[in-house]
């Protein structure tokens, strides 16, 4: 028997022994597991998607490397000590013969998503993918969607037309990443599943009592319960779904109350949680099924607002309003120099069920519900809130969630903190996994 026969036996007898361990569970309900075994040359991890191989890869910690960005073309380039280091990792085809030496492009995709969540800490991970044989569509894929890069003096000059150096390292940014670099127009994997294409930035008009606003026209609402996220957590091995609210939907009776006749889970479940004496505590919003019901259609006729729910593997526990802030009343209160955006977005958040308050949860759905919103809309650049000064839950949320406060102010009703997250900030320093 040959070597590179033996090295397959061997890592095919060593798979088979070793359990599969979930990695993540992708948008589109596909499970990628990973693999590790011992091999001649060290350990490698097969990656299976719905117990298909589609990659492996080894860690070589004896090559660490350097994103300096900043430093290229300086007498620094190459010498930093501040800029994290990173070892190499190489990206290549299961050694199973039985899979093919090429890797399509949405599970090269999948494989970048098992690796961002077994490296979650780090910023870029540098990968070398020359020995899949159609490594030159990966390279142009990892470059034209900007989800990598090579090291930039080695692409300076280079013609846009030439083939790309497949021996390169290949540095796979976290931050496009989870921009949904490589997703859209690519496959349907996505965190939204059903994401729209930009809409055009039209003038409109608001006039209301507490408002007087130039502003975009807005998108159409999406569908009652349409689903507009979906991400699983690794931190608590769920499945997060932001939801449209579904005002007629499923009248079926689900986990802790009862829908009545007629009234769908989701106004079931927020006719329940507006009557609980620590959610009307902070909402004020107590009240009838039918002044619920009114209350969300209303939600359904204000153009710059639409009302959501929250939801754990299915299990409703909160609700979510988001608007756009240039017609919001909010708008007015904003301190000089950071003045409301076309595009900015709005939130007010409850939780209903008790059982997931706590538990480092609130850290999950805050960060993620920003990540759909500026997901959402590539020129909203800042979201934010208004929570109540005397609230110190809410603002906790605010604060775990990455938010700063700039400012405080007085509504007629009540005194508020202003609280903003900004894109690049988000996308640069906040954790996802």
């Amino acid at each position: 028997m040959s070597a590179p026969a033996a090295d397959r036996r061997l890592a095919a007898i060593s798979n088979h022994l070793t359990s599969p361990q979930l990695v993540v569970i992708l948008p589109d309900g596909a499970n990628l597991t990973s693999v590790k075994s011992k091999r001649p040359g060290g350990q490698v991890t097969l990656l299976l998607l719905d117990e298909r191989p589609i990659a492996e890869f080894t860690v070589n910690d004896e090559k660490k490397l350097a994103l300096d960005l900043s430093s290229v073309g300086t007498p620094f380039e190459g010498v930093t000590k501040h800029v994290p280091i990173y070892s190499l990792v190489t990206l290549q085809p299961p050694s199973n013969t039985s899979s093919p030496a090429q890797i399509s492009l949405a599970d090269l995709w999948a494989a970048a998503y098992g690796l961002f969540t077994l490296y979650h800490e780090q910023e870029y991970i540098p990968t070398a993918i020359s020995a899949f044989e159609n490594a030159q569509e990966v390279a142009e894929y990892l470059f034209a969607t900007g989800l990598a890069r090579p090291y930039p003096s080695k692409v300076s000059g280079k013609s846009p037309y030439s083939p790309h150096n497949v021996d390169e390292v290949y540095y796979l940014n976290h931050t496009a990443f989870w921009q949904g670099a490589g997703t859209t127009g690519y496959h349907h994997r996505h965190w939204l599943p059903n994401i729209r294409p930009i809409f055009p930035t039209v003038p409109a008009f608001t006039r209301k009592d507490n408002v007087v606003a130039k502003h975009p026209l807005r998108p159409s609402k999406p569908l009652q319960g349409e689903v507009l996220y979906r991400r699983w957590c690794s931190q608590v091995g769920q499945m997060l779904e932001l939801v449209h609210f579904d005002l007629e939907g499923a009248t079926d009776a689900l986990y802790d109350y009862q829908s009545a006749d007629g009234v769908s889970r989701h106004l079931a479940a927020f006719h329940k949680w507006h009557n609980d004496p620590r959610v009307n505590k902070a909402w004020q919003e107590q009240g009838t099924l039918e002044t619920h019901r009114k209350y969300i259609e209303s939600m359904y006729a204000d153009p710059h607002a639409i009302p959501c729910m929250y939801s754990w593997d299915g299990e409703l526990f909160g609700y979510i309003e988001i608007n756009y802030t240039k017609e919001d009343h909010v708008a007015t209160y904003m301190p000089a120099d950071q003045a409301a955006g076309e595009w900015d977005r709005g939130i007010h958040i409850l939780v209903g069920e008790d059982k997931f308050l706590g538990g480092g949860r609130s850290k999950i759905w805050i960060r993620s519900l920003v990540h759909y919103l500026f997901l959402n809309d590539p020129r909203t650049f800042r979201i934010l809130g208004e929570p109540d000064g005397g609230n110190p839950n809410v603002l906790r949320v605010a604060d775990v969630g990455g938010f700063y406060r700039p400012t405080l102010f007085d509504f007629p009703y009540k005194r508020s903190i202003l609280v903003f997250q900004n894109r690049e900030k988000f996308f640069r320093m906040t954790e996802l996994r």
